[in-house]
């Protein structure tokens, strides 16, 4: 429940943060007015020494959030893809946050596998390692199938650990609450909403069979892909608690080193995996959300490996050409029809000016497009974006949010392989082949095909609805007409008529 008895760990948690020096850090990323951040000073201190320590070679955020535990350190994970929220300084600090955690012991471990599968771990592998990774929420294990002598990695949540978030995330509503209450300011970024997302997100990673599907979806997907691959799902040995994928083996990508050793173009690699991330966010609206270095390797003959599948981003069709759009219209300098755009898709208020949301967007792109292409920054370039449209009132979208984040640490990845990557040059292909597929001649018959066969579907009901109306309009004192099949048939004749005519429009115009 998200009553009271969460204040301790409110309290516990204000403490930890006062105690590390972590509360400093955090009101001031937060913009919160000086009177607020003295009164959150002076009712902290009283309760310092019951924070926790962690440790002091961390940086005060991270040491404060890794001392509270596994909940908060994925809160912190998410809010690193949140810099509407936290600011990007400190969604930059919180991106490094490592979840790193002491493995549990290998016969809980096997304990937890043979439960889950409902058979012995030694009839199911042949062989079954130590851990070779520890997060927050799980850790890995190398294995070989017995059956097939397939390599495995072998992924098995901590024991309790649902129940342990489930506390935590309790207490992170409560927060919220208070929060909104204390600063109307910040209604605007919905903090419950962000605790939502949260919860959701968390929720789905705590039951590996949904990351397992996500797995599944994500590589057929993308199994057309050139130069990409996903580690195979195992169906058969996975389970709420355990997930089984194909071994991935590669270097890390963080290794430049290792990298060159294997001959692989590091510029090439660069572009590769900017021009991936915006196909599979444009084209399949479904795109890997937590793609940093430690979640993708490359193979020895240069392909890219991306794992991890907890965190992944969708988009509509309708919100990826809005997105689309918005990105061509930076490319070309084409600020009005970026603000057009924004006003079509209802994200800035209407009784704004368009001219000088287009000259504010301006500001906004010409300083960096003025910039030589090592200096060019995605994050830069949303900073100012995300001033720019809280002041004409935008309202958080929390899916482009993260669309945007990523595409933040997607273009920190290539820079880090080529710090000379151009990644307007990059993206524009990308952009431009989506624009031409989606927003062309074939898009609008495509669109009038889709209308047209959701049209269809109300076609039983029109002779009854028609016939229903039309006794009611002969004869007063009939049974009105069902409201469905009235609605129903003005809706057909409405829809027909309206794609009738925008075919009809398309011939003449094409």
């Amino acid at each position: 429940m998200r009553g009271p008895h969460n204040l301790w760990r409110l309290i516990r948690t204000g403490a930890t943060f006062e105690r590390t020096g972590a509360m400093r850090v955090v009101l001031e990323a937060m913009k919160v007015p000086p009177r607020l951040r003295l009164l959150a000073h002076v009712m902290g201190w009283p309760f310092k020494l019951l924070g926790l320590r962690g440790d002091p070679d961390l940086p005060p955020v991270t040491r404060a959030i890794t001392a509270l535990g596994p909940a908060y350190i994925k809160f912190g994970q998410i809010l690193s893809t949140r810099p509407d929220i936290v600011g990007f300084d400190l969604a930059n600090q919180l991106r490094y946050l490592q979840d790193k955690l002491p493995p549990f012991p290998l016969e809980q471990a096997r304990a937890m596998v043979a439960d889950e599968l409902e058979q012995p771990v030694d009839t199911l592998f042949s062989s079954f390692s130590e851990p070779v990774a520890a997060a927050s929420i799980a850790q890995v294990h190398r294995a070989r199938v017995a059956a097939t002598g397939e390599d495995v990695a072998v992924k098995v949540l901590r024991p309790g650990i649902v129940r342990a978030f489930q506390r935590d995330i309790d207490a992170f509503y409560l927060a919220a609450g208070l929060i909104e209450w204390a600063l109307p300011s910040t209604r605007r970024l919905r903090p419950t909403d962000v605790i939502a997302h949260f919860e959701g997100v968390v929720m789905g990673e705590l039951d590996l069979r949904l990351e397992t599907a996500a797995a599944a979806e994500f590589a057929a997907n993308t199994e057309g892909d050139t130069g990409f691959r996903i580690p195979r799902p195992v169906w058969s040995l996975s389970a709420r608690s355990v997930m089984t994928l194909g071994w991935a083996e590669g270097a890390p990508l963080g290794d430049n080193d290792a990298i060159d050793a294997l001959g692989v173009d590091r510029a090439d690699l660069a572009e590769r995996v900017l021009q991936l991330f915006l196909k599979h966010a444009l084209r399949d609206g479904y795109f890997h959300a937590d793609m940093h270095q430690g979640n993708l390797k490359v193979a020895a003959n240069g392909d890219l490996i991306a794992y991890d599948f907890g965190i992944m981003g969708q988009i509509d069709e309708y919100t990826r050409r809005v997105y689309a759009e918005i990105l061509f219209g930076f490319i070309r300098k084409d600020y009005r029809r970026v603000a057009e755009v924004h006003f079509e898709a209802g994200y800035v208020p209407a009784d704004r000016n368009i001219d000088e949301f287009a000259r504010a967007l301006r500001s906004v792109g010409e300083p960096i497009f003025g910039m030589d292409a090592t200096r060019i920054s995605m994050a830069r370039l949303l900073n100012y974006l995300f001033e720019v449209t809280e002041r004409f009132g935008m309202e958080t979208r929390t899916e482009l949010i993260l669309l945007q984040r990523t595409m933040v640490v997607v273009e920190g990845v290539a820079r880090s392989l080529s710090p000379s990557i151009n990644i307007w040059h990059v993206a524009q292909p990308v952009v431009e082949d989506y624009i031409r597929t989606n927003l062309g001649p074939a898009a609008l018959a495509r669109d009038l095909a889709r209308a047209a066969r959701v049209l269809t579907r109300f076609g039983p009901h029109l002779p009854g609805a028609i016939e229903a109306a039309l006794t009611r309009a002969r004869d007063p004192r009939a049974e009105p007409a069902p409201r469905r099949g009235v609605l129903a048939a003005a809706w057909f004749l409405a829809g027909a008529g309206v794609a009738w005519g925008a075919f009809l429009t398309f011939l003449f115009l094409f």
